[in-house]
């Protein structure tokens, strides 16, 4: 059998639901495959499930320091089958809101099952032949599970199969000192399992600068998880029920046990089992899409979305994939994924917002920069709230002042970095920013102050 559609978008996920709305609402016809859960990484294993859990860790940590705040809370305790029914009835209500949008839109068809091209126009789903002019791929990625000696004796966990677990682990130890792997840590020290990061690299989070991974290590640390960094070969072995991993850093014991273990060390796209061949659709060398400023395939009515293209592992980048290619079909635009500024957050308790280039990539390019710092004890509302770990960080062109880049690790950072997200996007520049009135207390009101005090002391 076979059907005939204007548009297939193959994956539901962040960018796939918005396309098929788009052309719905200009009354073509769309189908939206899907082999497993409407939403995809974000709302099922990603971004929902994890801030869920990192809003209950946090209140954990706020109630254990109420005396802080002059209050008393008695004994804090943990009820992990109610946090884990708390995160999953918020994951199932944004995915039932999703599939009752895709539902109802008239000329919108969901179809479940396992899309694979049989040729550049039809992708075949259940022995069901789907035929369209224009064909999006959405399938987002997975985590990689590299080879590491003596994987294929013990059990891990990604971090899909981690929000399965019903117990807390009484000692879980995390491969892989960065975004995912990070936030997992400290919301399970918090919720009350022991924690131990283990990283290859000489320190966290390696693509920030040192200071920042300085800063977000000292902050862990302080609540009790474990880092050992420059592990130089990561090996496993069982031990009983637990798993023994291989650490051989240059200082500590060589190996760590642990009763789960969490593997977060990258990821890989979904796109290997797409029948891509058939499309004529290309692939780099990592299994990423090959896309262009405008998200084409090698093959122009083939559209790539989402971390499936290699051009941004982001929620937020894969919708914006959406924005570019629906304003470029749909309303005569012609923008470009390179047009984009990159944005993001790590959410460790203070989070970290990001945006453009850090120090010391700026250096690499060549800029020549002024760089603005100041702690989180300078700002009013941090010590208001009892949270002043971390700073705030702005990097700026020497020759031409423009803003090249900002962290800002501390209460609120993943808010109040979209100032300086905003002032890049506009084109303003440092001096611009200094003359901004922000809003007392807030933690945004200190950005113009930083702005205003480059190459001095903090």
């Amino acid at each position: 059998m076979t059907r005939r559609f204007d548009a297939v978008v193959i994956g539901a996920g962040q960018a796939g639901p918005a396309m098929a709305g788009r052309f719905a609402g200009a009354g073509k016809s769309v189908a939206v495959v899907e082999r497993e859960r409407v939403g995809g990484t974000c709302v099922n294993v990603g971004c929902t499930p994890t801030k869920t859990l990192v809003a209950s860790a946090y209140a954990a940590h706020l109630a254990r320091r109420a005396a802080d705040y002059g209050v008393s809370a008695g004994p804090v305790g943990v009820d992990f089958a109610a946090v884990r029914a708390r995160m999953l009835a918020i994951v199932g209500d944004k995915r039932a809101g999703l599939e009752s949008w895709l539902a109802g839109m008239p000329t919108c068809a969901l179809i479940r099952g396992h899309a694979r091209f049989v040729a550049p126009h039809a992708v075949e789903v259940g022995g069901e032949t789907l035929e369209a002019e224009q064909i999006f791929i959405n399938v987002g990625a997975r985590a990689a599970i590299p080879d590491f000696p003596g994987l294929d004796r013990v059990r891990v966990l990604t971090n899909t199969s981690l929000l399965d677990l019903d117990a807390l682990p009484r000692h879980l130890v995390v491969v892989g000192g960065s975004y995912i792997g990070l936030e997992f840590a400290q919301v399970f020290r918090r919720l009350g399992a022991e924690v131990t990061v283990i990283e290859k690299a000489p320190r966290l989070v390696a693509r920030e600068d040192p200071d920042v991974s300085e800063a977000i290590r000292a902050i862990l640390e302080a609540e009790g998880i474990a880092v050992r960094c420059d592990a130089e070969c990561i090996r496993f072995a069982p031990q009983g029920t637990d798993v023994e991993v291989g650490v051989d850093c240059r200082g500590g014991a060589p190996t760590v046990v642990g009763s789960h273990v969490l593997l977060a060390v990258g990821r890989k796209p979904n796109t290997d089992d797409l029948g891509l061949d058939a499309a004529g659709v290309a692939v780099d060398g990592r299994g990423f899409i090959v896309v262009d400023d405008a998200l084409r395939t090698s093959v122009p009515h083939i559209f790539a979305l989402g971390d499936c293209n290699g051009r941004g592992a982001f929620t937020h980048t894969a919708y914006n994939d959406y924005e570019i290619v629906a304003a470029n079909l749909f309303d005569g635009a012609t923008r470009k994924v390179t047009d984009r500024i990159p944005a993001y957050a790590l959410y460790v308790d203070p989070p970290l917002g990001r945006v453009g280039l850090s120090e010391a990539d700026a250096k690499a390019r060549g800029h020549v920069v002024r760089v603005g710092k100041r702690p989180m004890t300078r700002v009013a509302r941090a010590i208001e709230k009892g949270e002043t770990q971390g700073f705030i960080k702005v990097v700026v062109d020497r020759d031409s002042d423009a803003i090249l880049g900002a962290a800002i690790l501390g209460v609120g950072g993943d808010e109040a970095i979209h100032g300086v997200i905003e002032a890049m996007a506009a084109g303003r520049t440092a001096t611009d920013y200094t003359r901004v009135v922000a809003i007392h207390p807030t933690v945004s009101e200190l950005v113009p102050t930083v702005f205003g005090a480059l190459d001095q002391p903090c």
